[in-house]
């Protein structure tokens, strides 16, 4: 299992990437049993009101959470990027320019 993690904005996102072999969870929308590889992280965008609020570059930003879109790739390279990209997009969502999240892929034991 990697650990895909992007930072921003004085704020970080952590998803999981499940490897060939290994057990991703199941739950309804959850991808095919047969996907190699298995992405799974929360999604956010930002509201007016409620939610809940997180700071970002030093201003209070209001998130909404959507429940986790899984996501299965056949490749180690295609599911990397995919994790990457879908970090990016969730700072863009918050007004953090995509070019400024630092990423980072740390195994994990699980």
């Amino acid at each position: 299992m990697l650990l895909v993690r992007g930072r921003a904005g004085g704020t970080e996102l952590t998803g999981t990437l499940y490897e060939r072999g290994e057990r991703a969870p199941t739950f309804s929308g959850a991808p095919d049993e047969d996907a190699a590889y298995v992405w799974v992280c929360d999604e956010f965008y930002e509201v007016d009101s409620g939610g809940t609020t997180q700071l970002v570059d030093g201003r209070e930003v209001n998130l909404a959470f959507e429940s986790p879109m899984p996501r299965g790739f056949d490749t180690r390279e295609q599911a990397l990027e995919g994790a990457k990209e879908h970090i990016r997009t969730q700072f863009a969502r918050i007004g953090v320019d995509p070019e400024d999240v630092d990423l980072e892929v740390e195994k994990s034991d699980g």
